[in-house]
């Protein structure tokens, strides 16, 4: 690879980085609209990992938005990112597309007080469009959760 090359990669590590955390950011500070705008055309979100549903953006967004009013207190941490890049025609070398893998922990809290803790796994598929990264794809696989 040439430098030219590498520095492109970088950048495109930080952009795809930045859409996850963009991601969480959104969905703790209950931000539908930019929620909506991290996904490109055709972006789809699957929580059935975590009891939720799956579907188009749009609609799953709304189903965010009335399910998280359950918890007026949480915050997303997504930790061991793996980011690799692909052509669209699936070989594994950087192009346009890719996929993350990231451990999170969700702390939250009921509007009662109480404490709830979930943790797992996100698969995010994210593709470069005209307007930058956008994530074509989320995939909630929670593996563990506490409530007190």
């Amino acid at each position: 690879m040439t430098q030219r090359v590498d520095l492109a990669t970088v950048m495109d590590r930080l952009a795809v980085d930045d859409l996850v955390s963009g991601y969480a950011a959104a969905v703790d500070d209950a931000d539908w609209a930019a929620y909506r705008a991290l996904f490109g055309p055709g972006g789809r979100a699957d929580y059935r990992g975590s009891g939720g549903i799956e579907g188009p953006v749009a609609e799953v967004a709304d189903w965010l938005a009335e399910t998280m009013t359950l918890f007026p207190v949480r915050q997303h941490l997504i930790v061991n990112r793996r980011v690799f890049f692909r052509e669209p025609g699936g070989y594994p070398q950087p192009g346009d597309e890719a996929d993350v893998r990231a451990d999170y922990v969700n702390p939250m809290r009921f509007a009662s007080g109480e404490d709830f803790v979930c943790g797992g796994r996100y698969a995010f598929t994210a593709r470069r469009t005209a307007d930058g990264w956008r994530l074509h794809s989320v995939v909630v696989d929670e593996r563990w959760r506490h409530h007190r």
